[in-house]
């Protein structure tokens, strides 16, 4: 008997992309609102569920799915209700670069494509290892302090993968990821690179304001200008699209040797100018 997903419902933009990626997107039946911004289009001719945060059995349902797929982040009452619906379910909750690629490995497995999901994997490592071997031979300087967030209020530090990712760039990762911070301790940490790329907000991180409200004025990224947004998808997606990241990241601190990616936006240098006039 033929026990492969055919039926799919998507309840994280992560499990959709990584479907996409292995060819699997045939069998995606239902999806949420979020998946579009990451794929466009992929709304188009399936049934839009809540995410894992929010799910509702009666939705779930609706699309006679024969697997459900989830990520973090959850909510008790999320989980009960994907329970309720009786589907085979496959929850993820990666917090490193292993993790991804062990549930890009879980999915294509399930639904018997586990050599594209090998495929994705291994292009996702080579890539990291070019980054780094291209950064260890032409920049033998000092690595410089990151400090990655993914939300703004309050004030958390980037993943686990995203600290991985600023390492294999060339760069130290300040602090404990996913971690909670306050504005002092990056102030004392003096970080010489600032990159915020919230959840949700796609490129639309408000970095001028940002650093005047948080008193950050006088950090040296600050006072150099290497304060930078990164698409959201490309380093709170944990799937291929962190190989997009990896290159912004890349970019953000070593503009002399890769060039600046579509999805990274510099802080406006007359902006920092004129805060450092007022000062």
């Amino acid at each position: 008997m033929d026990f492969t997903a055919r039926r799919i419902v998507s309840l994280q933009p992560s499990a959709s992309v990584i479907l996409s990626s292995i060819g699997a997107l045939d069998r995606l039946v239902g999806c949420t609102k979020y998946c579009e911004e990451v794929i466009p289009g992929i709304s188009e001719g399936r049934f839009i569920v809540a995410d894992s945060w929010t799910s509702k059995a009666d939705e779930i349902l609706a699309a006679r799915p024969d697997l459900v797929i989830a990520s973090v982040p959850y909510q008790v009452e999320a989980l009960t209700q994907i329970l309720k619906c009786g589907v085979r379910f496959l929850g993820l909750a990666p917090k490193s670069l292993a993790d991804i690629y062990a549930d890009i490995a879980a999915i294509s497995s399930i639904v018997g494509l586990g050599a594209e999901g090998e495929r994705v994997i291994a292009t996702m490592e080579e890539t990291i290892r070019e980054v780094r071997a291209r950064v260890e031979h032409g920049h033998r300087g000092l690595r410089p302090r990151v400090f990655c967030e993914e939300w703004g209020k309050p004030l958390i530090r980037s993943q686990g993968w995203v600290a991985e990712l600023v390492e294999a760039a060339g760069g130290r990762f300040f602090g404990t990821p996913g971690k909670q911070t306050t504005e002092a301790e990056v102030v004392a940490a003096d970080p010489d690179v600032i990159v915020a790329s919230w959840c949700g907000s796609g490129d639309r991180v408000p970095l001028e304001n940002m650093i005047a409200n948080r008193h950050w004025e006088q950090t040296t990224a600050a006072k150099s200008g290497r304060v930078y947004c990164v698409d959201d998808e490309f380093l709170n997606t944990p799937a291929s699209p962190l190989i997009k990241g990896l290159h912004a990241l890349a970019a953000a601190m070593h503009p002399e040797m890769f060039v600046m990616e579509k999805g990274l936006r510099r802080i406006e240098a007359n902006c920092m100018a004129a805060n450092r006039q007022e000062d």
